[in-house]
């Protein structure tokens, strides 16, 4: 159980974070001044790159010799990638992707 002051701490410890994360991008880069050009071009590149790195972590622990053999997954992902070539929506494919692959492995594998 924690004390009172520990509690204190760790909630004053948690505001500081989230204000420190909100205020330095305003202070580190400043309105007036132009945005740094690895700035930019992080924001182009990270997104796509964190996106691959999800979709590995997703797949990681799929074995295709075990079964479904990965049935589900494919799926799931031929799915995404039919609906977001049709639709170009990144959270309709994912959604329903998403609730696809559950339906999938908790109802039919």
């Amino acid at each position: 159980m924690l004390s009172s002051g520990q509690i204190m701490i760790m909630i004053l410890t948690i505001a500081l974070g989230t204000f420190l994360t909100r205020v330095l991008p305003f202070v580190v880069f400043p309105a007036d001044k132009p945005t740094p050009r690895y700035v930019l071009y992080l924001g182009k590149v990270l997104p796509y790159a964190s996106g691959g790195f999800l979709v590995i972590y997703c797949l990681k622990e799929i074995r295709i010799s075990i079964e479904p053999y990965a049935i589900p997954e494919i799926i799931a992902i031929l799915c995404i990638a039919m609906l977001h070539k049709w639709k170009s929506s990144a959270l309709l494919s994912i959604g329903a992707g998403t609730l696809l692959y559950m339906m999938l492995v908790q109802v039919v594998f």
